[in-house]
């Protein structure tokens, strides 16, 4: 498990962050409905090149999660700027998944964040997105927010396991649910899908050109959340280099191929 013993407040909101390795600065962004635990198996492979700095984004893993508060891509690329004037980066190596990948995009193209590399995959960057389930949680958030834990637990479990294209671990199902549950876990769940809005990546879309930095944007083939077809789009809109497909690999593919996710950031070294 990776540690994070730091916390900053980011517009009234406790963000938990930790740091680890030595080298040119390099942050990883985790998407939804995880946590900076899924850079648990990498980070220690990168940590002998790199400071790698990691986050939970706001209302996640272990930052902190609240009645009303806005845990939307609106505010997310808002606090990556913020933590990056803490750390005192100005052009770190970015390493981005799925929500992670909106954030720095966005960090990119609203809030004038510039990086030394971007390595992005699986990333909610091009319309349409959202799922029927996310939805459904859209329109009845009270009502899954109110379950019972074990029917929670249920369904939060098969949720987890639709991300990835092989079985996932119990350590890992262990691992991506625990901050869900729970009094203060479980509304927080429904709240960061209730809050999952297209009009964020809309912003941006319009705008997406080739960064001003190496771009390399890889893909789970057998991804079911966002197809692969997306990710070649995306790889077209913003960088010149071809998409790298990461066979045997679903939407998560920290858990199914993360040595694919450490080859290509051992690909960035000059």
């Amino acid at each position: 498990m990776l540690d994070l013993p730091e916390s900053t407040m980011v517009n009234g909101d406790m963000i938990r962050w930790g740091r680890a390795g030595s080298g040119p600065a390099l942050v990883a962004i985790h998407g939804t409905p995880f946590s900076s635990q899924v850079w648990r198996r990498i980070i220690p492979l990168l940590t002998d090149r790199w400071t790698v700095h990691y986050f939970d984004l706001v209302g996640y893993g272990l930052s902190e999660k609240r009645d009303g508060q806005d845990v939307s891509l609106g505010v997310q690329n808002r606090v990556l700027a913020a933590l990056l004037e803490e750390w005192g980066l100005q052009r770190p190596h970015v390493l981005a998944h799925d929500f992670g990948g909106a954030t720095a995009l966005r960090g990119y193209f609203l809030n004038g964040l510039r990086y030394a590399s971007l390595t992005i995959f699986d990333a909610v960057a091009l319309a349409p997105w959202g799922s029927p389930f996310v939805q459904h949680v859209r329109q009845h958030e009270a009502a899954f927010s109110g379950m019972p834990a074990y029917m929670h637990e249920a369904m939060l479990r098969a949720y987890l396991q639709t991300a990835a294209h092989q079985p996932l671990s119990e350590e890992a199902l262990d691992v991506y649910a625990a901050p869900w549950r729970g009094p203060v876990g479980q509304p927080a769940f429904y709240r960061q899908i209730a809050q999952m809005d297209q009009r964020f990546t809309d912003e941006v879309e319009h705008v997406y050109r080739p960064l001003d930095c190496p771009v390399t944007v890889l893909w789970g083939e057998e991804d079911e959340w966002i197809p692969l077809a997306k990710g070649e789009e995306l790889a077209g809109r913003i960088s010149d280099r071809a998409l790298v497909c990461v066979p045997g690999s679903g939407h998560l593919v920290q858990e199914d191929r993360p040595e694919a996710i450490v080859a290509a950031m051992l690909r960035q070294i000059p």
